[in-house]
């Protein structure tokens, strides 16, 4: 039986209906489980249900075409200049998408030939992996880029009036722009700073606080949330 499992069936010209809907089974639930995975590995923001959705569709879909196709070259090259209008898309400022795609992808197509006991075991071991580098905050940064806005006196030299605080509280820091403001009264110095994750941020902000007598002071979590910001 195990045998017959992880064999691949020979190429006929014929679809019979018992195989087709095993086959559209297995590859259902094989899109379930990945989508089961994506939902349960995504980011702090959420994740699409759309996205979730078609997870679970792509791997029929694919299983399906494959089919069709069997070994008739004709039906390969029609499909193939069909599905070349067709433009796909990751889900935006979701890199990780990509993979999944390609996973779904490579489920259907092993659902396709017939060979469901590998698709199975690939479809366990890549969902293992990923739950395994979700744990482990797999590539994480340990340090983030912040934008630091400091407002100081006139008669405060910048130029290093705040490095003792930098090196304690920071990893790397850099003045980038020095602008007057409040008829010339008033500087504002910004700074790319780099932060450690575990860094006290109010006890950071208190200490720059004491050193530019308790005025303005912004602190972007990151440098594009700035970008709208009008200097």
């Amino acid at each position: 039986m195990s045998n017959s499992i992880f064999n691949t069936p020979t190429a006929s010209s014929s679809i019979f209906l018992g195989s087709a809907a095993l086959t559209i089974a297995v590859s259902f639930i094989l899109g379930g489980i990945i989508s089961f995975t994506y939902m349960k590995t995504s980011s702090k923001r959420g994740y699409s249900q759309n996205f979730s959705a078609t997870l679970v569709i792509l791997p029929v879909v694919i299983a399906i075409i494959v089919l069709l196709i069997g070994s008739n070259i004709a039906r390969a090259f029609s499909l193939a200049g069909a599905f070349s209008i067709i433009k796909f898309r990751s889900e935006p400022g979701d890199p990780k998408a990509i993979s999944y795609i390609l996973f779904t992808m490579a489920a259907g197509l092993a659902c396709g030939v017939g060979v469901f006991g590998y698709a199975g075991i690939f479809t366990v071991f890549l969902c293992f992996l990923m739950f395994i580098l979700n744990i482990f905050n797999f590539g994480a940064k340990k340090t983030s880029q912040k934008l630091l806005k400091i407002t100081i006196p006139e008669d405060l030299n910048y130029e290093d009036a705040f490095d003792e605080i930098f090196e304690k509280y920071t990893k790397d820091f850099q003045l980038t722009r020095v602008k007057t403001t409040d008829l010339g009264s008033l500087f504002q110095l910004v700074y790319s700073i780099s932060m450690d994750d575990n860094t006290s941020q109010k006890e950071f902000l208190d200490a720059i606080r004491c050193r530019n007598g308790n005025l303005n002071i912004t602190l972007s979590m990151n440098v594009d949330a700035d970008d709208g910001i009008k200097y």
